[in-house]
C-alpha cells in the first residue's frame, strides 16, 4: 500500500484485522468473509489480492481451512467484481507451489503443474478460478506465480525461522541438506514487479512469474542471512525432508523482463534490510 499511495494512486485496504483508525479500510468478517460491500461501496480500477494462508504445513493440518483462504475467497472477491465492479482488474497472488517439483529448469509458465500439498492445490484451484471469471464473465484478471518472497514485516518462513532459532541458539538445525535452491524475490522487488504487471499486462486470465530468475541454494541464503545476523550462528542441516517441499526452483522471468521488470535488491541487500528491520521491530 506505501509503495502505491507514494505514486499518488488512491489505495483502499481490506483485512480481517481490526482498523477503526483508517477511513479507507473494510472490515472483513474472518468466519464468513463476504466482500461484495467492498465492490459495492467503491467503484475500484485494481484490486490485488494478497490474502489467504501461506504456510505448507498448515495446509496439511489443517487443508479445510487453506482450501476455503487460498480458493473459496478467491471466487468470492471475483463474484463481488463480476456483480457490482465489472471494469476492476485483479491480480491474483498465486505461488510456484503450483509446479511442485519441476521436470526441468528454469521453470516457465506453461512447464506441467504438479503441486506437492493442498496449498499447492489449492493456489492452482485459485488460477482455474481466475480463468473461469475471465472466460464467462469477462472478468479481466492475473496470476502471478510468486516464488521465495522475503523482506520487512514477514513473521513466517526461512528467514524468520532463522531468526526465532538463532535468538535462542547458536546451533541452528534446519530441514534438508542445504543443497535444495529457491528463486528469492525481495519485496522492494515484488512491489515494483506487482505495480509493471498493473500496467502492461493483458489481463486475460494471464499467468506470470513472480522472481528474479537466480537460482540460490538453502546453505547460501542461510549462510549469508547469518553473516548479517549473528555471524558466530552456525547452521546445521538434518537431512529431514519435509513434506511439501520441491527440491531445485528457479524461475523463467522472460515475460515480466519483456514488461520491463529488472531486480534491484540482490539476496545480500534485501536481507540487510530485513535484519534492520528485525532489530527496529522485534527486540522492544
Amino acid at each position: 500500500m506505501d509503495h502505491l499511495e507514494s505514486k499518488g494512486h488512491d489505495v483502499f485496504g481490506a483485512d480481517v484485522i481490526v482498523d477503526y483508525g483508517n477511513p479507507r479500510y473494510f472490515q472483513i468478517d474472518s468466519t464468513n468473509s463476504d466482500f461484495q460491500q467492498v465492490f459495492l461501496d467503491g467503484q475500484f480500477d485494481l484490486c490485488v489480492n494478497c490474502s489467504g494462508a501461506a504456510s505448507v504445513p498448515d495446509s496439511i493440518n489443517n487443508p479445510m481451512r487453506d482450501y476455503s483462504l487460498n480458493s473459496v475467497n478467491v471466487f468470492k472477491i471475483l463474484d463481488s467484481i463480476r456483480k457490482h465492479n465489472p471494469g476492476c482488474k485483479l491480480i491474483n497472488l498465486s505461488s510456484a507451489a503450483v509446479y511442485g517439483n519441476p521436470e526441468s529448469l528454469p521453470v516457465k509458465e506453461d512447464s506441467s503443474l504438479n503441486p506437492m500439498s493442498p496449498y499447492g492445490y489449492h493456489k492452482k484451484n485459485s488460477e482455474v478460478i481466475c480463468e473461469e471469471f475471465h472466460r464467462f464473465f469477462q472478468v479481466k484478471v492475473c496470476s502471478l506465480r510468486i516464488f521465495s518472497a522475503f523482506g520487512d514485516g514477514l513473521r513466517k518462513q526461512l528467514f524468520w525461522d532463522l531468526y526465532q532459532k538463532a535468538l535462542k541458539s547458536n546451533d541452528v538445525d534446519l530441514f534438508g541438506t542445504g543443497k535444495e535452491s529457491r528463486d528469492f524475490i525481495y519485496v522492494g522487488d515484488l512491489v515494483r514487479l506487482i505495480e509493471i504487471v498493473a500496467e502492461n499486462c493483458t489481463f486475460e486470465a494471464d499467468v506470470i512469474n513472480a522472481a528474479n530468475g537466480q537460482e540460490i541454494t538453502i546453505r547460501e541464503a542461510v549462510e549469508t542471512f547469518l553473516k548479517l545476523w549473528n555471524p558466530e550462528a552456525q547452521a546445521n542441516f538434518t537431512g529431514k525432508e519435509r513434506k511439501g517441499d520441491p527440491n531445485r526452483w528457479v524461475a523463467d522471468i522472460s515475460r515480466v523482463e519483456s514488461m520491463g521488470y529488472k531486480s534491484q535488491f540482490t539476496l545480500e541487500q534485501g536481507l540487510q534490510n530485513y535484519c534492520e528491520w528485525l532489530r527496529a521491530n522485534e527486540r522492544k
